[in-house]
């Protein structure tokens, strides 16, 4: 099997247009080295840019690793609609550090969104390694909801939630971190907290947690743009220092993190890429 090969794509979710895609890719080296919380740069055509997506699964005996795509702008919507048999430009990786695995306890992972695809390998290993997994996913609504099932197999408790209420509980995720904090359901010890999704969520979890001493991680892979710490669009100021998510990342303490500027930061680009992808559709 030729690397950088469309093995397998199947649409998770749809709704309004928006698609969340999986594909299975072959590339035997990087099945072999990636792990959980690293990613990789892929490129769908020669002209076209890199784009940062998660490891979110491997098979080293079959030689290929699992990505999942949330279609936002042209080049994702590319992406998102290749078929078994095509085959990407190319792909470099594994990039970025990967999370620290060992048994801390009881661990809370926070996804939201496409972030839940991100916390799923974190989950997996996170169990391997003898942890109690209590994972918190939520979704705009129930068509765009993805990994449920996996999760569950990999967790010790799995709340799901939505902001229309359409699937679970409706709110949002940060609504239960709110009742694991306080003990709400019932009085438990979290040793470490790890969220991933849109960065307002994040930066909310950064608020909840603050003075309870519990460490929480956050993962900002969507700020990266061009992966290898060259553009500097990716910088993030961590404990009054600035840092490169792609390089010193993805994955900070969130209480050491300046939010305000991040969240500025990320919406620098917003007009322009809107514009970009109308031009070209």
């Amino acid at each position: 099997m030729s690397n950088m090969l469309i093995v397998e794509t199947k649409v998770l979710a749809s709704f309004q247009g928006a698609r969340i895609v999986r594909l299975e890719i072959a590339s035997s080296e990087i099945s072999k080295k990636a792990r959980p919380g690293q990613f990789i740069l892929v490129m769908v055509s020669k002209e076209g840019e890199r784009i940062p997506l998660t490891v979110v699964d491997r098979n080293e005996e079959m030689g290929t690793i699992t990505l999942i795509v949330q279609e936002v702008g042209f080049t994702t919507r590319l992406l998102g609609r290749l078929k078994a048999g095509d085959s990407l430009y190319s792909i470099v990786g594994p990039l970025g550090h990967s999370t620290d695995i060992k048994n801390f306890g009881t661990v809370v992972l926070i996804g939201g969104g496409v972030g839940i695809a991100e916390i799923y390998p974190v989950a997996k290993a996170l169990k391997e390694a003898g942890n109690r997994v209590i994972s918190v996913i939520g979704s705009r609504t129930k068509d765009l909801l993805i990994l449920e099932e996996e999760l569950k197999a990999v967790s010790g408790g799995l709340y799901v939630l939505t902001d229309d209420g359409s699937y679970g509980r409706k709110g949002f995720t940060t609504d239960v971190l709110k009742d694991l904090l306080r003990g709400k359901d019932k009085p438990e010890k979290i040793d470490l907290i790890y969220a991933v999704g849109p960065i307002p969520m994040m930066k909310y979890v950064s608020e909840i947690v603050k003075g309870s001493g519990v460490r929480t991680l956050v993962s900002l892979n969507s700020l990266m743009v061009d992966g290898t710490g060259m553009c500097g669009g990716c910088r993030v100021i961590v404990g009054g220092q600035t840092k490169f998510t792609c390089v010193d990342g993805p994955e900070f303490d969130a209480g050491l993190i300046d939010w305000d500027a991040l969240m500025k930061r990320s919406r620098v680009y917003a007009r322009q890429e809107e514009h970009i992808c109308k031009l070209r559709t």
